[in-house]
């Protein structure tokens, strides 16, 4: 049996939803949804499914212990309520499709795996959706290869916190949430611990099983972006200035802001303008290539420039709240971890 965990905090747009695509999937004995301190409408939609729902059961959370983030800790106190043999963690935002919970077990068992996760496919209604996410993704898809991943010989461990099915017994001989309490990528950081007990992991991003929409606002995708860039790509500024170079265009920039100080000077330089061209235009070129194996349209590169732009100041953003700010989400402000 499996126990799909859901944490939940101000997720009254999407909680109908998320609930319901679970609920009927004959292979979930039962959902456990924990409401975390919601201040809108969660907690009364909560209360009209578990009157359709049986299997529905809904938790609360009273306060924030100390050093724990707060999806982690909903997350363990579902955790340690369930009784199915294997536990699904997922969040509010999240579609499953019928038989996404089946297509999980078959891949555990296929790939001789405890733990499986899935990327889900983005839904986005919004230019800005349309410009940073697949650019996020695309960039995320280089750094952290399934190949590499799902490789029980290579140390890279990865995980999407929109879903992830992972045996039970395994969960607890890795410490579950409580080994993971104050990780702002809980999902990476549990992965990384099951697979360092010697058990595999599958993770991929298939089509048809899992979708979300993430953010509904400009304001929330930043807000998002800028909690989880800087750990993504390392955790420290080496690897944060690098990807910054590499995913950005900002020696470009700064090559076509030497061209305009010459030319104001009365001084053309036509060959730095064609080296400049040139450089986008590859650029542009590998952006596509990689939206095509990605699985997003193509027709997504006009967004290539924003999408750069809010990339590399989301990063430079990220990397200020992680080391010298604090990280905001959901309304709940967590000092600074790293330096």
């Amino acid at each position: 049996m499996v126990s799909v965990i859901i944490p939940a905090r101000n997720e009254e747009a999407s909680i109908t939803r998320a609930v319901e695509s679970v609920a009927l999937q004959l292979e979930v004995g039962e959902v456990i949804v924990v409401n975390d301190q919601s201040t809108d409408r969660t907690a009364e939609i909560l209360a009209s499914l578990a009157e359709r729902y049986p299997r529905l059961k809904v938790l609360a959370t009273e306060g924030l212990p100390r050093n724990w983030i707060g999806k982690n800790y909903a997350a363990s106190i579902g955790a340690g309520a369930a009784s199915g043999d294997w536990l699904l963690f997922t969040d509010a935002d999240t579609y499953h499709f019928p038989g996404s919970v089946r297509r999980a077990l078959m891949d555990a068992v296929d790939h001789d795996a405890v733990l499986v996760s899935y990327s889900p496919e983005q839904e986005m209604e919004t230019f800005w959706e349309r410009a940073l996410i697949p650019f996020v993704y695309c960039r995320l898809a280089a750094k952290f290869a399934y190949v590499r991943v799902n490789d029980a010989r290579h140390p890279d461990a990865a995980a999407n916190g929109q879903f992830i099915l992972v045996l039970r017994e395994v969960y607890e001989a890795a410490g579950g949430h409580a080994a993971v309490a104050g990780e702002i990528l809980e999902d990476v950081a549990l992965a990384r611990r099951v697979k360092q007990t010697g058990n595999g992991i599958y993770f991929t991003s298939p089509i048809g099983v899992v979708r979300t929409r993430m953010y509904r606002s400009l304001r929330a995708m930043w807000q998002g972006w800028s909690k989880n860039l800087y750990p993504l790509v390392g955790g420290n500024l080496k690897t944060a200035v690098w990807e910054l170079l590499e995913a950005s265009p900002v020696v470009e920039f700064g090559l076509l802001l030497t061209m305009l100080m010459l030319h104001f000077a009365g001084m053309k330089s036509f060959a730095l303008g064609g080296v400049v061209v040139g450089m986008l235009l590859g650029r542009g070129i590998a952006y596509a290539g990689a939206l095509y194996r990605n699985l997003y349209p193509v027709a997504y590169i006009q967004y290539y420039l924003v999408g750069a732009a809010l990339y590399g100041a989301a990063l430079v953003e990220s990397w200020r709240r992680n080391t010298r700010g604090e990280v905001v989400w959901k309304g709940r402000a967590y000092p600074a971890k790293t330096r």
